[in-house]
């Protein structure tokens, strides 16, 4: 099992969702109106008046079998969209319950 966390600006929220289901994935948990800044690149996400726009942020568990995929499917839709920004970091699920 992977887990793969995605951080990514809200106007991409339907999309992800989407393109988990695509995948089979299900389940997943969100949090919404997550601040952040891109460690490159991008305009700081703070909800404030100087700097509007917010994040939100999804974590979900996925097969070895799909996990490259999903994630190769994540970076797709950040390079066509660059602006709004999208990361996505994945390690190894030893145990679950």
């Amino acid at each position: 099992m992977i887990a793969i966390f995605v951080s990514y600006n809200q106007a991409f929220n339907d999309e992800v969702v989407e393109l988990l289901e695509q995948f089979g994935q299900r389940g997943f948990t969100r949090w919404d109106e997550v601040m952040g800044r891109g460690s490159v690149n991008g305009e700081p996400h703070y909800g404030d008046h100087a700097w509007p726009a917010m994040n939100q942020a999804v974590l979900t568990i996925v097969d070895d079998s799909i996990a490259d995929e999903v994630l190769d499917a994540l970076h797709k839709k950040d390079l066509a969209y660059p602006d709004l920004g999208l990361r996505a970091f994945s390690w190894r699920i030893e145990k679950h319950i």
